[in-house]
């Protein structure tokens, strides 16, 4: 049994029983991990946070070899986010994170580009205005980070460049010059300016991708796209997509 200390960011938790608290954590050191919190609930001080979800955390749990459910022995607040939860679309933009980071990544798996995103997306949330402009950032984001990241930097099919023309296919993952698109009638315009948002994410850091403007034009091509991606490729319906 190992004794593991980490930041650790709360995706959801559930009651168990009529004292403790089973916790979906994604932590800085070990990816996604469930823990019970013993007693929480008869006694809230018995631990320094009320496991609210998008909080951040400093936890100390056992780690059981033989279970996927470890023992948390220490969890204390570090950031509550209280501009999130004043307003309804910030909560649902946070929710959706949550639960597409709880649905798609490996359990126990670390992926501190993940962890480190998720926390820049929450503090983002916790102030910004644009929130349409924050969830695709972090959709293109986490795409890539989780190894999902859909292939627009040439033709998916030939490997050349997209030309003047370029379509968006589901069924290939990725952009189809007009060359390749044959007689497939599954393709979804896409215009120059989204391609370059796209790249632009991808690469950039995320205090740098923050200082992008995006127009309402770029986001409804962007939501089109992204959204039907993951749903097609990952095979999650994540439920407070529709909400966005």
């Amino acid at each position: 049994m190992a004794i593991i200390s980490t930041e650790a960011i709360v995706l959801r938790s559930v009651d168990l029983r009529e004292t403790s608290k089973i916790a979906f954590f994604f932590t800085q050191k070990s990816g996604k991990v469930t823990g019970v919190l013993k007693g929480i609930r008869k006694d809230p001080r018995k631990f320094g946070s009320s496991l609210e979800k998008f909080s951040v955390n400093d936890i100390v749990y056992y780690e059981y070899r033989n279970s996927d459910i470890h023992l948390v022995s220490q969890c204390d607040m570090k950031e509550f986010f209280a501009g999130i939860r004043v307003d309804a679309k910030r909560i649902t933009a946070a929710d959706y994170a949550s639960e597409l980071v709880n649905r798609v990544m490996p359990a126990e798996e670390p992926n501190e580009g993940v962890h480190a995103l998720l926390l820049g997306y929450f503090r983002a949330l916790d102030r910004e205005r644009d929130i349409a402009r924050l969830v695709h950032m972090f959709q293109i984001k986490f795409l890539a980070l989780s190894g999902f990241r859909p292939h627009i930097d040439s033709c998916v099919v030939c490997g050349r460049g997209i030309g003047e023309r370029p379509r968006f296919s589901m069924q290939k993952g990725g952009l189809v010059c007009g060359h390749c698109q044959g007689k497939d009638t599954g393709l979804l315009t896409v215009s120059k300016g989204a391609i370059a948002t796209l790249l632009y994410v991808e690469r950039e850091p995320w205090a740098g991708c923050l200082k992008l403007t995006m127009p309402m034009t770029i986001k409804q091509e962007l939501k089109r796209i992204l959204n039907n991606f993951l749903l097609f490729h990952l095979e999650k319906n994540i439920r407070s997509a529709k909400y966005l």
